[in-house]
């Protein structure tokens, strides 16, 4: 199956990219062949967990998530943010480990630990010497499978989290995509933030963990990915070892359905007591396995990735209009988000946007020259090909692409697919996707 997970612009990925990177990750998987080595191996254990790996031997370091099929979205109003307050809560003690004992597990050994929860998955990850890929399983499949959820440290991460919401809320960088979201996706679960709100953080309660892990943990939802140097069969041995024994049964919620289209764009205004203005526009786009996948990534980068771009080009250095300005793509399981952000001064808020729509709106009427496409190609291939020195980046992809698609791609297939992109699919996808009726528009406006 050819596949490719590809998140640009803004992420959303927890601590993991709290720095928002424009540019986001791509999943490469080199494909075993009789003529290549084989640096990807798959392997689904009895109770059907999914091991996968691929190893770069000239690397010391090993780089290993175990993954779950479960986020955000998975949530419902009264339990929004369960999933990262819980993502949070394993770090809080196992039977056999303290707090302490799990921080100085890996750091001892020069390694470290961490986790993020996007709006459909939850990621447990450690990055180690390679010789030291057993403490890590160990640590990793302990507060995966062991956690304790101690009365005492819960209520001390609840004002732990309520602290970093408060921050996010401090930023209306960050947190206006959290309104956009919700501007996109009213009366969806894809509209909740992933950290959920203060009323229910202060509510949830050690029956509320014990519950999500039971309805959601099951080893047909978990994968085990790990890149760098790693010897696939010893990787499989320690998940047996750790992870083999779990069983929880199958099943689980259905996901309720994301939306294909706009349901009622919206223009939602805030006032903040700031000094510059922050707007996004937005509007419901692409799933991940849509066969118009491609065109939109490349249009997107030519529209708003990096200073080339045409957005940054005519918005700051034409106009003045913003310092910051970029747009981003967020490709889920079974729909998207494509959207603009703009950092502007308050009196620049209406010529900003309708500068966005200016260059929305070229895209569809006029066939992007080639030579404008060649370089926009070759900047999202450069990048691609630098995260691929990354051997997190490298168990990033491999872990979702394993959720999404159950399948990998070879380097080559993907730059055959950018290369593929043509005016006319751009020009297609611009017409389907950028009318103006169906964005919604969010604006924080200083007070």
């Amino acid at each position: 199956m050819q596949s490719v997970v590809w998140t640009t612009g803004n992420p959303r990925m927890g601590r993991f990219l709290d720095s928002r990177s424009r540019f986001g990750y791509i999943a490469v998987m080199q494909n075993p062949s009789k003529t290549a080595p084989a640096l990807y191996r798959k392997t689904l254990l009895e109770n059907g967990i999914r091991v996968v790996s691929e190893t770069i031997p000239h690397v010391r370091s090993v780089s290993l998530g175990i993954w779950a099929n479960v986020g955000s979205r998975d949530e419902n109003e009264d339990k929004n943010g369960i999933s990262h307050f819980l993502e949070h809560m394993v770090f809080k003690g196992t039977k056999k480990r303290t707090v302490r004992d799990i921080a100085q597990s890996l750091e001892s050994l020069g390694g470290y630990l961490n986790a993020f929860t996007t709006k459909e998955q939850t990621c447990y990850y450690a990055r180690v010497l390679d010789a030291h890929i057993g403490e890590a399983m160990d640590v990793l499949s302990d507060i995966f499978l062991h956690a304790t959820f101690r009365e005492d440290e819960l209520e001390k991460e609840k004002l732990v989290v309520i602290e970093e919401l408060k921050n996010a809320e401090d930023d209306p960088e960050d947190i206006i995509h959290d309104y956009l979201e919700k501007a996109i996706f009213p009366h969806h679960s894809l509209g909740f933030p992933i950290i959920g709100t203060e009323k229910n953080l202060r509510k949830f309660k050690k029956t509320d963990l014990i519950s999500h892990v039971a309805h959601h943990y099951r080893p047909s939802r978990v994968v085990i990915a790990a890149a760098g140097k790693v010897d696939h069969d010893r990787l499989v041995s320690l998940a047996r070892k750790y992870l083999g024994r779990w069983d929880a049964g199958t099943g689980g919620s259905r996901r309720k359905p994301g939306p294909t289209r706009p349901i009622k764009p919206d223009l939602e205004e805030h006032s903040r007591p700031i000094n510059q203005a922050h707007i996004t526009l937005g509007t419901v786009a692409y799933s991940i396995h849509h066969r118009d996948r491609y065109p939109l990534l490349v249009l997107n980068a030519l529209l708003g990735e990096g200073m080339s771009s045409r957005l940054y080009q005519t918005i700051r250095e034409k106009h003045g209009f913003a310092y910051s300005v970029y747009s981003f793509v967020n490709l889920l399981s079974d729909t998207g988000l494509f959207g603009a952000y703009i950092g502007a001064d308050r009196k620049n808020i209406e010529n900003a946007i309708e500068l966005v729509y200016k260059e929305l709106g070229k895209l569809r009427q006029k066939r992007v020259p080639l030579a404008e496409l060649r370089r926009t190609k070759s900047q999202i291939k450069g990048t691609m090909m630098l995260s691929l020195e990354n051997m997190s980046n490298r168990m990033m992809r491999l872990g979702s692409a394993e959720l999404y698609f159950e399948g990998f791609v070879t380097l080559d297939s993907i730059l055959k697919r950018i290369d593929s992109v043509s005016p006319e699919s751009i020009q297609r996808v611009a017409g389907d996707l950028f009318r103006e009726n169906r964005f919604s528009t969010v604006v924080i406006r200083p007070t």
